[in-house]
């Protein structure tokens, strides 16, 4: 990969346990302070980052493959981004778009209606965090279409809300002992071919076979699907059966709705994880890397649909707020800029390079995903899923310094998201580390 400029050192220092000694005072204090549910998954206090590190208020730098779970795709403290977060917030902080607007939030809705996919008129609403976006696609649908049930997936994750946390498939720690759930939302079996065995068309006739006889179209005002599960596994799904699924939405005046929080914004190696199979949803959601490290998402999709629900329906407080609009088009043109989109396809190879060799040790089951957002799943020796192991694996990369997440309903998957900055080498150690872990175990 081409060598890019950095404010920081690329490369790995551990100089204390993880965590050191400041970051185990500032955990007592939030342990006194902050809600318990708040439990971060590093142990070490975050000061600084740049490129593919992160630096602790320890003195320790972190390998970084998380990107704050896909936000900063170019970079924690991309120079250009920063620079239009300083220079708007010189000038606005706030005001409200439907009180007072700012060309910024007019921007943003201009660019994502021209990057989106699909060729036909679109118009945009911005919002605030991906949850957010996906209540307010439902709820435009259900306009749009006057019909009340939501199809959504097994394996799916969709936030944390009432609504989203409904339409998220894991139970804890998500929705155990919260209380009553969002009525209409209706999960089905979705593609996950490590598991299912199925070609992209069959797992499609199995899933529409489901809704035409248990839900009904004529009930349906939408199907809400990742187009690479995100917290499910990184499940990417058999080819073609994403296609079929538009498909039969297109038929039954069914709004499709694409999620692209997680792999969208050049995340899979093209602006949206949809263009890889020539996808066109009515209705796409964006966050996460759409903001560079700013909150901000937003709903784009066909005009006719987004332009249906009454006038001050759509918005919110801080709905496309005049600094993360600035950070966003700065974010999207250093994408364009750095050809991050070719540089995710880069790292993606190296990943396998790595990585795929452990496919026959027989602990790691599969390697998949696109761009960087790639996952490796962990079996025991019956084939089973193993968390246990990942858990351990996980815990003793983050000791020597490389951050990496897990996820899947199995807790048996590695999920990794590197900045779409980082450096070959840092990268190549990384993940270096990650294989050496699993295959001491």
């Amino acid at each position: 990969m081409e060598d890019l400029t950095y404010r920081l050192p690329q490369q790995r220092v551990v100089n204390t346990a993880i965590p050191g000694p400041r970051s185990v005072e500032l955990d007592a204090r939030r342990g006194d302070n902050c809600a318990r549910a708040l439990q971060p998954g590093l142990p070490a206090y975050i000061t600084d980052g740049d490129g593919g590190v992160l630096q602790d208020v320890d003195g320790n730098s972190f390998i970084d493959f998380a990107s704050g779970i896909a936000v900063t795709s170019v970079g924690a403290s991309n120079p250009a981004v920063a620079r239009a977060a300083a220079e708007a917030a010189q000038h606005l902080t706030h005001t409200c778009f439907l009180n007072a607007p700012y060309e910024g939030f007019v921007q943003v809705c201009e660019t994502l209606n021209e990057i989106t996919p699909g060729d036909f008129p679109k118009k945009t609403a911005l919002f605030s965090t991906g949850a957010e976006a996906i209540e307010n696609a439902v709820k435009i649908a259900r306009n749009y279409t006057g019909k009340n049930r939501v199809v959504v997936f097994d394996d799916a994750f969709h936030g944390r809300t009432n609504l989203t946390m409904t339409m998220t498939a894991k139970n804890k720690p998500y929705k155990a002992g919260i209380g009553s759930l969002a009525p209409d939302v209706i999960r089905v079996p979705g593609s996950y071919p490590l598991r299912d065995h199925l070609s992209g068309a069959e797992a499609a006739r199995r899933t529409l076979r489901v809704i035409d006889q248990q839900i009904g179209a004529e009930d349906t005002a939408c199907l809400v699907i990742e187009p690479i599960q995100g917290e499910g596994g990184f499940i990417q799904p058999a080819e073609g059966f994403l296609p079929a699924l538009q498909k039969w939405c297109r038929e039954n005046n069914v709004v499709f709705v694409i999620d692209e929080i997680q792999a969208g914004i050049a995340r899979t190696g093209q602006w949206f994880a949809s263009c890889h199979e020539g996808l066109e949803p009515d209705l796409i959601t964006t966050a996460k890397g759409l903001g560079g490290g700013m909150p901000i998402s937003a709903v784009t999709g066909r005009a006719e649909i987004m332009d249906n629900p009454p006038q001050g329906s759509l918005g919110g407080t801080y709905a496309g707020n005049p600094v993360a609009c600035a950070t966003s088009q700065a974010a999207i043109e250093q994408i364009r800029e750095l050809d991050l989109c070719s540089r995710a396809r880069e790292i993606e190879a190296i990943i396998r390079e790595e990585l795929e060799p452990l496919v026959e040790t027989g602990v790691v089951a599969e390697v998949r995903g696109r761009g960087a957002m790639v996952a490796i799943e962990l079996v025991n020796s019956a084939g089973d899923p193993d968390p246990e192991l990942t858990a351990k694996v996980a815990a003793a990369c983050k000791q020597q310094g490389v951050l990496i997440l897990t996820c899947g309903l199995d807790g048996n998957v590695i999920r990794l998201l590197p900045p779409l900055v980082i450096p070959e080498d840092l990268l190549r150690e990384g993940l270096q580390i990650l294989a050496a872990e699993i295959t001491a175990e």
